[in-house]
């Protein structure tokens, strides 16, 4: 008998009738004779619901408060879904995140998950019933305070509890067939991707692509765990990400130059402009910005101007980030001594993410011409050993990902179905 875990994301138990179809799928899976741990999230758009109300009621709602709202969301769908099984004659129980021992360090909004102890879980699982968790949640030791695991937090319930229950795969059903060359709803023809790394995917994930949370890529790799991306409204092969270290049988296989275009309008950019040229400035500047706890992505220095001595440093973070970025810098320059700072929140970036590029000549050059051919603008680019990540208007993003798309050669026949949702 094989344990596995599934999990479903919002669009696929948006309703009541979409809750029974996922049971159905879930019964399925019991019938094959496999044990079965489902993660589920909040159905439809409740959590943004959720945040909306919240904020109707406190401009800036008390984290603690938040968590304790927010977890609601997994909490209905848990138990409708284990109502849903039952009433097809199978036995299923629902856990929250801290019934089903998802332990976690105590910071709101955003924790992370320190230790595993699914014993409540293993014991359902020894009576024959099917286990049905809360996603997004854990509980803190420290404070004995529910907490949350920040968005796409379900994904990484999931791997989290295949990890600790040892099972033999990870499915994560969501509102696309897999994993695709680029997001289908920027480039329409983009094609599945059968099998892709775990090295690929953590790049494409933290370059925008929605499908996988990077921090359920990263636990997954780090754990050994495989992970079969997949939909919930067909029953259709998705895509089996893996790390060619571990993963029996795919460590042979050849491997595509580029494994797909990732985008990303999240990010916005901060420029110092008139930045004295000297040592130890550009090491102020980002201590300034790191104790607002900003994830800083992107940097490019100028070359300093021989007349003043001076350049400008740019940089790029999430939007959300950005306001505390700039007080913090500008309640600084008297001691940093620059002269101005520039805000943008209107760029896109993409990214090409491959492998094979390692061993590739003239990728680069590739990408460059096929923007230049687009008549796409860049404005900053950075560079990893499997990928090239570029900054361009926000609204030439989309143009540029279907440019390079065809560039490298990774348009399908057909256009990629999307199912409904967000991807989530």
């Amino acid at each position: 008998m094989s344990l596995i875990v599934q999990k479903y994301g919002g669009s696929s138990v948006a309703d009541a009738e979409s809750i029974k179809r996922v049971a159905k799928r879930i019964v399925e899976a019991r019938k094959a004779g496999n044990d079965v741990v489902v993660a589920v999230s909040a159905m439809g758009d409740t959590t943004d619901d959720l945040l909306d109300l919240a904020h109707e009621v406190a401009p800036i709602p008390a984290p603690r408060e938040l968590d304790m709202l927010l977890t609601s969301g997994e909490r209905i769908s848990m138990a409708l879904l284990a109502m849903a099984i039952k009433s097809q004659g199978y036995d299923a129980r629902s856990f929250t995140g801290s019934q089903a021992g998802m332990i976690t360090d105590a910071t709101h909004g955003a924790a992370r998950i320190v230790e595993v102890t699914p014993v409540r879980l293993r014991e359902a699982l020894d009576e024959g019933a099917i286990v049905i968790v809360a996603g997004f949640q854990g509980f803190s030791r420290d404070t004995r305070d529910i907490t949350t695991l920040g968005r796409g937090g379900s994904d990484t319930t999931a791997v989290a509890l295949a990890a600790a229950l040892e099972a033999d795969v990870c499915e994560i059903y969501t509102d696309v067939d897999g994993i695709f060359t680029s997001d289908p709803r920027v480039v329409p023809n983009a094609k599945k991707i059968a099998r892709i790394t775990s090295e690929e995917m953590l790049e494409l994930a933290a370059s925008g692509a929605k499908v996988l949370h990077i921090r359920a890529v990263e636990y997954a790799r780090r754990h050994k765990v495989k992970l079969h991306v997949r939909s919930s409204f067909t029953h259709d092969e998705g895509t089996i990400v893996y790390d060619p270290a571990w993963a029996e049988g795919e460590e042979n296989m050849e491997e595509a130059i580029i494994a797909g275009v990732a985008t990303d309008l999240s990010e916005a950019k901060i420029t110092v402009v008139g930045v004295p040229d000297v040592p130890g400035v550009a090491a102020k500047i980002f201590t300034t910005v790191a104790k607002t706890n900003a994830n800083v992505d992107m940097i490019v220095q100028n070359v300093s101007a021989a007349t003043t001595g001076r350049t400008d440093i740019s940089f790029t973070l999430p939007k959300g980030e950005g306001e505390r970025a700039l007080t913090a810098l500008s309640n600084e320059k008297a001691s940093l001594g620059f002269e101005g700072l520039q805000y943008d929140d209107q760029i896109g970036k993409l990214s090409l993410v491959g492998n094979a590029m390692r061993s590739n000549a003239g990728v680069s050059a590739r990408l460059f011409e096929a923007l230049f051919e687009a008549g796409i603008n860049i404005e900053m680019i950075s560079t990893s050993e499997i990928r090239i990540s570029v900054v361009t208007r926000a609204d030439t993003v989309s143009a540029a990902a279907r440019a390079v798309h065809t560039a490298f050669e990774l348009d399908g026949d057909a256009e990629a179905v999307v199912h409904g949702g967000t991807g989530r």
